[in-house]
């Protein structure tokens, strides 16, 4: 009888360590699928509406969409219209929806959104220096707080080198950017700089919004035998009002980005917003599904840069250009 009962008790106590270990097995498989089907939220505040923002935010769209898996990843893309005021509001509105992330594109987006939440990670796109953006002044790579992304800035020296390889002659630079753009502003001195090593002589010509515009290019064309312009959201949102006063003169425009270029330039160093877009989007994946630390990942920059020409500018000024550079499609 004994060993009948001792039996029987071993037969229970092995069913149920059998029934346990079932159940453990489809809890992982629970947690598994759970995961795998996690739908991640993020918010995307864009400046404004803009060929070069557009690409960036299409390029970070579609790596996540990629990486995250169709039906993984929603996106709510608001636009400020280039207010502050919007910016925040979109900000503090994606604070309160608790999304799991905040796509920050361009310089204002970056600084606000910053400013309404330290918990949410924040990828930024289209933001030249993050230092100068976010204030920080022991620069080492990384930002230190909840906040990194890509970084739209081509190298600034070839950019002077073309500027000099193309109009030799150039006696004084205008240097033409919104003052209200402290990116634009840190760019110029890194501009400017580069001239001084060459002896070229320069001059800024700095507006406070778009009104200035065109008074303060036709000062620029009386006094200048070329104007260069870096990555500034003012500036290629009024490219137009900048060509009508450059063409007539017959002063050249040199771009810091191609948007700016198709509106008004002959030349630039290029850099594509859709791959920047795209890296953002995979330090997204980073982030969120890997479990990347935020605060030291490293800004990244564009992957390859590539001179490009305005042939329709080019020909007005009858400005030749070199084999090495790609023109510019109309669109």
């Amino acid at each position: 009888m004994k060993l009948k009962r001792t039996l029987a008790v071993l037969m229970a106590a092995a069913m149920t360590l059998s029934l346990a270990a079932c159940g453990s097995s489809q809890n992982a498989e629970k947690d598994e699928t759970n995961d795998a089907e996690k739908t991640y939220n993020i918010g995307i505040c864009q400046v404004m509406e803009h060929p070069a923002l557009d690409a960036a935010t299409e390029g970070f769209q579609d790596a996540c969409t990629e990486l995250f898996g169709e039906g993984n990843v929603t996106f709510d893309k608001q636009n400020a219209q280039g207010e502050q005021s919007t910016c925040s509001t979109i900000a503090n509105n994606f604070v309160t929806a608790n999304v799991d992330l905040i796509l920050a594109n361009a310089t204002l987006p970056l600084q606000v959104t910053s400013q309404a939440t330290s918990d949410i990670p924040i990828i930024g796109t289209s933001i030249t220096d993050y230092a100068t953006a976010l204030g920080i002044d022991d620069w080492t790579g990384a930002t230190g707080i909840n906040v990194s992304g890509t970084s739209d800035l081509a190298p600034i020296d070839e950019q002077e080198d073309m500027l000099i390889e193309l109009i030799p002659d150039a006696k004084k630079v205008g240097i033409l950017y919104c003052s209200a753009e402290p990116n634009s502003k840190y760019q110029a001195e890194l501009f400017e700089a580069a001239l001084d090593e060459d002896n070229v002589e320069w001059k800024e010509f700095t507006v406070a919004d778009s009104n200035e515009i065109v008074s303060v290019v036709t000062s620029a064309v009386q006094e200048c035998d070329v104007i260069y312009i870096p990555t500034d959201n003012t500036i290629a949102n009024t490219t137009e009002a900048v060509y009508n006063v450059c063409a007539p003169a017959k002063i050249p425009v040199i771009a810091g980005e191609q948007g700016i270029c198709s509106g008004c330039g002959i030349a630039t160093l290029s850099i594509s917003y859709y791959d920047i877009g795209y890296k953002a989007g995979e330090m997204a994946y980073e982030v969120l599904v890997n479990g990347a630390d935020i605060t030291t990942m490293e800004i990244e920059y564009a992957p390859q840069v590539t001179k490009m020409y305005n042939k329709k500018f080019c020909d007005e000024l009858g400005i030749t250009i070199p084999d090495d550079y790609e023109m510019i499609e109309e669109e």
